[in-house]
């Protein structure tokens, strides 16, 4: 099987469609590269001051760089990307809300061995997650062109199908080849993993995922990014950094209070619940009452 390619003006739900039965789909050409350049010019004193990884799933010959929203504005700009967004909305549209899950730059360099093939979901003490029940919509942006000489990140298509626990080897990939500026959209129940590097350059990559809000980011953005930073970014983005209820009374502050509030300083003192409606209230209000 082959990896499907969209163009750059695909729909959120037609992303989403291919992404829930194959488990990874590349959009082409979404950015401009001159925007990743700018990027990562903002990005580069802290790629340099990053160490490489210390293991063989990190990355002996890998930096990974995170914090992107309190060291890049242009990360703003890919973090929110519309269609990115829309996808999310589509994928991830069977809970109250989602979250962004981590933001970090993967820079391969060269000699650099593959990464063992694994799910992201794993992430979550293993826990085993219904078959079709997605908590993640993740996405790779081609910080350079994505070859399968230098690294390209490797898919297991159609994995995202299969039972948790299963091992599979690098033959049992193919790599997600795409231009710079192009967009890996992957599952975090499909199965995949970096790819070596047998060229002389590096090969960086974005990687920018989101969550289901009731389950633990994997980055906190509220240690990465100061909270007075935070409280200069547009509400969305806030809201989507996790300063808002992740689902009906998850994530309030003291007595009740609204983190998005409390952020913003705002003077409200009443809590807007998540998915908040009739039912919800009715089916929280005969809990409390067992």
């Amino acid at each position: 099987m082959e990896i499907v390619h969209l163009p750059s003006s695909a729909s959120g739900a037609e992303i989403a469609e291919v992404l829930r039965r194959d488990g990874a789909i590349v959009v082409d050409e979404m950015v401009d590269p001159g925007l990743l350049d700018r990027f990562f010019d903002e990005m580069q004193p802290f790629v340099d001051a990053t160490p490489n990884g210390s293991d063989g799933f990190t990355g002996f010959t890998t930096r990974r760089t995170g914090g992107l929203l309190a060291r890049s504005t242009t990360a703003q700009e890919l973090v929110m990307h519309p269609s990115v967004i829309a996808a999310c909305d589509d994928f991830l549209g069977h809970v109250t809300s989602y979250q962004l899950h981590l933001t970090q730059i993967i820079d391969i360099g060269p000699g650099g061995e593959a990464q063992p093939i694994h799910r992201d979901q794993w992430a979550f003490d293993f826990f085993p997650f219904p078959a079709g029940y997605d908590v993640q919509c993740n996405t790779i942006w081609a910080g350079d062109d994505f070859t399968e000489e230098n690294g390209a990140t490797r898919i297991v298509i159609g994995s995202n199908q299969l039972e948790d626990g299963l091992r599979f080897t690098l033959e049992d990939s193919i790599p997600a080849e795409m231009t710079k500026g192009s967009v890996l959209f992957y599952s975090g129940s499909v199965y995949h993993g970096g790819g070596a590097n047998g060229s002389d350059a590096n090969r960086r990559a974005i990687n920018i995922t989101y969550n289901v809000s009731f389950l633990r980011q994997e980055e906190n953005q509220y240690l990465s990014v100061p909270r007075e930073q935070a409280a200069t970014f547009p509400e969305p983005l806030q809201r989507l950094m996790g300063y808002q209820m992740g689902a009906y009374a998850l994530g309030y502050i003291d007595d009740l209070r609204d983190p998005i509030n409390v952020l913003t300083g705002a003077q409200s003192t009443e809590v807007s619940f998540a998915g908040e409606s009739e039912d919800a209230r009715a089916t929280v209000e005969a809990s409390q009452q067992g």
